[in-house]
């Protein structure tokens, strides 16, 4: 696949793989601007730091990079829908586009549960396109919380 979505989603994938490494969410993210592509992956657990989530950590580093907040050039590849958090990161940050993977039914902000990215709301909407990769990230996911709840039952038992 030569498709930039899928080449950037693939990498977002595999930044969400080193994030369960560290014992974090498997969250990755990409943020691309021209030839720039800014890699991050959850990091709460390493840093004790509820808002250290991928797309936040990406945001964040571009802006520093780039000296500018505004990033209405930017697509950001996340593997998961964004959450409340981060979807005001992004409305915020002007960020222009956002591609992620795998819906997120229970507190995800792109219609999730909330509807924050396309809310006639906000002062900023990126454009927005789910699904890309999903099946990998889900899984992903999934097998990340299904280990963590027989870890579980397996301490308690």
């Amino acid at each position: 696949m030569t498709d930039p979505d899928y080449v950037y989603m693939q990498r977002a994938i595999s930044l969400a793989a080193r994030a369960e490494s560290e014992g974090d969410v498997p969250v990755g993210a990409v943020l691309c601007v021209g030839e720039l592509a800014i890699e991050r992956w959850n990091r709460k657990e390493a840093t004790n730091d509820a808002t250290a989530h991928a797309e936040l950590l990406a945001i964040v580093e571009a802006s520093r990079v780039l000296g500018r907040w505004r990033l209405h050039d930017a697509t950001l590849y996340i593997t998961k829908e964004p959450c409340v958090m981060c979807a005001g990161a992004i409305v915020a940050a002007r960020v222009g586009r956002v591609v992620y993977a795998a819906s997120d039914p229970k507190g995800g902000a792109d219609g999730g549960t909330f509807e924050i990215l396309r809310s006639p709301k906000t002062n900023h909407r990126p454009e927005v396109l789910s699904g890309i990769m999903e099946e990998e990230a889900s899984a992903q996911l999934t097998a990340f919380f299904r280990s963590r709840r027989e870890g579980n039952r397996s301490a308690s038992g």
